[in-house]
Formats: structure tokens, C-alpha cells, sequence
């Protein structure tokens, strides 16, 4: 299967924006089909609100953003694009009669797949050209932040369909699940099904509010569902005998008539119930609010799971050690260009950066300067590997200069001019500039030491990450020497 370097979305709803948002971000162009003309203005805004979330997600260094694209022409768009995603409504007629125009369009080894919650890949590509290229691939909402995706292929589609669409999902960050039998409703959407389902009933019976049910959840499961699925907690359940011990005493409630699966009739009293419910949640605050306060929330949780490398976490590890490792290659075959610093970070100001003033706070300027630093060394050779090995450099010395100010939200960038190195020693400065105006606000010089951390000692760097340091600091050597280097605390700048 080709490379993809264009994502063609056919229809651009909720989820097709997200596939948009998420695709752009991680360095994918994106050509999006829809019949209606005014979806454009609309997925473009879907984009944008999406942006801020997606910023803060995580520091690794990304690609160029991708460029969006819109046709009301489905055949342009099946021509141009190397995976193409449908996201029509859930209309099983409507569904074939579009996949199977797309596949009459598209060359024979693009990718087609539909994001479709229920329906099964065998009935999707029943009258598809060449239908072995074709799966089902379900994300969840927003998928510019969810990384689960579904991947399920029909009785026509082949293995390497859904080896390659892994891939292309694991690039823009996601985690491929595969579906190994097709079932209607996939894996998740049944089990949410079950739940909702239980959800109506309490709310019919006058049992519970949409808000006490709520409660029930996020205070609750919903916290260990966020890093373990319910079969890992009822297994812990289970003490050290785990799941077996924990069947063997609660076993005997699977015969409790505590659950009803069979779904309540929608009747005008169950809706008026669950529409005054959820409009007392949401405090008369929009939809868009509501949206914001989601992704805030969703980009915390993944970053603190991130810590612990588990769930949604570990993905998103996954994701940045392939950027920084992609950004090290790029940096390598394109060499620094003389006589300008490197361009190492560009990032904005996270919400959580800000202080009392309503300006980021002085020691995340150190932290910037520092992720900068991590890009270097990455670009360098000094990696997971490297440190690995037993070896690191340091910090012996920080001096960070306040020339201004950042507001959150606000794209900050980094340079470095690399001043000298020896067999031990590294030393860097740095300027952070404000993005809306090139303004310098900041500048950090630095002092780093290689130490060989098994003998807890000062030693030599590797020869070759000394000579790729050299060659940087030898592109800089015709730059001017920065007036603050060397600047005792206090002194005068001006």
C-alpha cells in the first residue's frame, strides 16, 4: 500500500472534522468531500477549535501542519487521496452506493475505510472495486484526541489492509485495536450499548436522574476505566487469587436480576427525562463549552497517563518518541544553515502555565528552554539509547534573562547558538521569541557536563556526538557573540 501523504474524507460531520483536525496536526493534507458547499466553513471551524487542545497535547517537535482542502466533487477527491475515510450518516443503502462510487475512482491500493459505530464491513463491501482494500476503521469522539480506533475487515478484506491502515492510524498517533471477528456494534459500541441501555431504564423507572447516574460513573469506575478496563479491576478485585477467586465469589450475582438489556420504550416521558436531565448538567452552558471543557480535561488525563506509560498514555509516548526520532532525522539531512541559530522548538502557552498575572510563570520559561535543549540533543544522537548506555549531559549552570511577557495561548519559538565544546563540556544560548511578533522575551545561557552515570562521574561524550556538536558549533562560530553571555546577575543590559 502506498505511502499516505493525503487524507480524503468523504462527508464532514462531527467525525470527519475530527479525522481532519487530528490528520492536519500530525503533518497529513487533507481533502475533504461533502455534497453541501457550506460544510466547508464549517469543517474548518471544527478544525480550529480543535487546534488549541491539540497544542497542548504533547511538546515533541511536529511536522509542518498539513493543508485542507474542500470539493463538492467525490471524484476528485477519490483521485487525489492515498487513504481514503467515509463518515456519511449511518444509512446502510446510502453507505454501499458511496463506498462503491469511491472505489471506481480511487487507484486500486488506496486504502477505503468507514468509520461507521454498527454496521458490518462485509455488507459495506458488497459492491465495492476491489472490496479486499476496504475495513471498517471506528474512532470515538473527539477523535483528534481519542487515540482508540477499531480496525475490522469483512470476508473480502486482507490482512495487509488492515496491517497498513495500523500503521497509518499508529502514525497520527492512534491506537489500532483489531476486531479479529466482525460483529454488529464492533467492540465498544456494545459495550457502551449495555450501559446506555441500563442508563434508560433507571431514568424510565424514575430510579435515578442523567445526573445522579453521571455521578455514579465519574467519581467512580470512570477514574480506573481511564488506565484499566473493567476485566483488570475485577481482577485486582480478586486479591491475590485474581479473577478466578473473584468469579468464584461473585459469580452467583450474575443470576440477580440487577441488569435489563432489553432497551425501554422511548416514550415522550422517558425523553422529556432525559433532555431536562442533561440540560440541568450542562448549567446553560453551550455545546462549544462544553467541547472546550473536554478536550482540557482529555489532554490532562493522557499526559498524566503518559507518566505511567499505560492507556491512552502509553500511545501518546509512543507517538512522541516516533517524532523526536523523525525530527532528529530530518535535522540530520538538513545540516544547520551557517551563520543562523537553530531553530530547535516552537510551541504555545498552555492555560496551566499561567500565573496570578495572567502571564506564563518564570520557572516555565526554564521549562522551555529545557525541552528546547531536549530537541538538540535528540538531533545530536543523545537519546533513549544514549542515556541508556550510561551516559548524559547535565546541567552545571542556568542563567534565564526576563526581557517579556507570554499570554496563554500565545506561540513562543526557540533558537540556539551553540558557543563551544569540548570533550566534557557544552556550552549554549538560547533566545525565546514570541511567535505574533518576533519579539525576544527571553534568553537562557547554559553550561551542560557529560557524565558517565555508572561511575557517577564527569567523562567524555562519544566521538560522534562530539563531532556532530562541533560541526554545529562551527556553523555558528562566524555568528556574533551574544552581549548577555557571560552576564553576571544584575549587571546592566543597556
Amino acid at each position: 500500500m502506498r505511502k499516505v501523504k493525503i487524507l480524503g474524507l468523504l462527508g464532514t460531520g462531527v467525525i470527519g472534522g475530527g479525522w481532519a483536525a487530528r490528520a492536519l496536526h500530525f503533518g497529513i493534507d487533507v481533502i475533504a468531500a461533502d455534497v453541501k458547499p457550506e460544510m466547508e466553513e464549517w469543517i474548518r471551524g471544527a478544525v480550529a477549535n480543535a487546534e488549541p487542545a491539540l497544542a497542548r497535547l504533547t511538546m515533541a517537535p511536529l511536522p509542518p501542519k498539513g493543508k485542507l482542502s474542500f470539493t463538492t466533487d467525490l471524484k476528485v477527491m477519490a483521485q487525489r487521496a492515498d487513504f481514503i475515510q467515509e463518515n456519511i450518516p449511518e444509512q446502510l443503502p446510502l453507505k454501499q452506493r458511496m463506498l462503491a462510487e469511491v472505489s471506481r475512482n480511487a487507484a486500486a491500493d488506496v486504502i477505503i475505510a468507514s468509520s461507521t459505530s454498527g454496521l458490518t464491513p462485509t455488507d459495506l463491501q458488497r459492491d465495492m472495486l476491489a472490496p479486499e482494500r476496504f475495513l471498517v476503521a471506528h474512532p470515538f469522539n473527539p477523535v483528534y484526541l481519542l487515540p482508540l480506533v477499531e480496525l475490522v475487515g469483512g470476508e473480502k478484506t486482507v490482512q495487509g489492509t488492515i496491517d497498513a491502515a495500523a500503521k497509518f492510524f499508529t502514525y497520527i498517533g492512534m491506537h489500532a485495536l483489531h476486531v479479529r471477528r466482525e460483529v454488529p456494534g464492533h467492540l465498544t459500541d456494545r459495550l457502551q450499548e449495555a450501559l446506555w441501555r441500563e442508563i434508560l431504564h433507571l431514568v424510565n423507572d424514575g430510579v435515578a436522574t442523567t445526573g445522579e447516574l453521571d455521578e455514579s460513573i465519574i467519581y467512580g469506575p470512570g477514574l480506573r476505566w481511564a488506565a484499566m478496563g473493567t476485566n483488570m479491576i475485577y481482577h485486582l478485585a480478586g486479591g491475590e487469587s485474581g479473577m478466578r477467586h473473584m468469579l468464584a465469589q461473585f459469580g452467583p450475582c450474575l443470576k440477580w436480576p440487577w441488569t435489563k438489556l432489553e432497551a425501554p420504550e422511548l416514550t415522550e416521558t422517558l425523553v422529556d427525562r432525559m433532555v431536562e436531565g442533561t440540560q440541568a448538567q450542562a448549567a446553560g452552558r453551550s455545546i462549544r463549552e462544553l467541547e472546550r471543557l473536554r478536550d482540557d480535561y482529555l489532554v490532562a488525563i493522557q499526559q498524566v497517563l503518559r507518566q505511567y506509560n499505560i492507556g491512552a498514555g502509553a500511545t501518546l509516548r509512543s507517538l512522541e518518541e516516533r517524532l523526536y526520532k523523525d525530527a532528529a532525522t530530518s535535522h540530520n539531512a538538513t545540516p544547520a544553515e551557517p551563520g543562523k541559530p537553530l531553530r530547535l522548538l516552537d510551541t504555545v502557552v498552555r492555560t496551566e502555565w499561567v500565573d496570578y498575572n495572567r502571564h506564563m510563570s518564570d520557572f516555565r520559561y526554564g521549562q522551555v528552554f529545557g525541552d528546547a535543549m531536549d530537541v538538540l540533543f535528540r538531533q545530536v544522537g543523545v537519546d533513549e539509547a544514549y542515556r541508556d548506555s550510561g551516559r548524559m549531559y547535565y546541567t552545571v549552570e542556568n542563567h534565564i534573562k526576563h526581557l517579556g511577557e507570554a499570554k496563554s495561548g500565545e506561540l513562543l519559538y526557540v533558537t540556539a547558538q551553540v558557543l563551544k565544546v569540548d570533550d566534557k563540556r557544552l556550552h549554549v544560548f538560547q533566545r525565546l521569541y514570541r511567535g505574533r511578533d518576533d519579539k525576544q522575551i527571553a534568553t537562557a545561557e547554559q553550561m551542560y557536563l557529560h557524565v558517565d552515570t555508572k561511575a557517577a562521574k564527569a567523562g567524555p561524550a562519544d566521538a560522534k556526538i562530539r563531532a556532530k556538536l562541533e560541526s554545529i558549533a562551527g556553523q555558528h562560530a562566524g555568528l556574533p557573540a551574544p552581549p548577555e553571555a557571560g552576564r553576571r546577575v544584575g549587571r546592566a543590559s543597556h
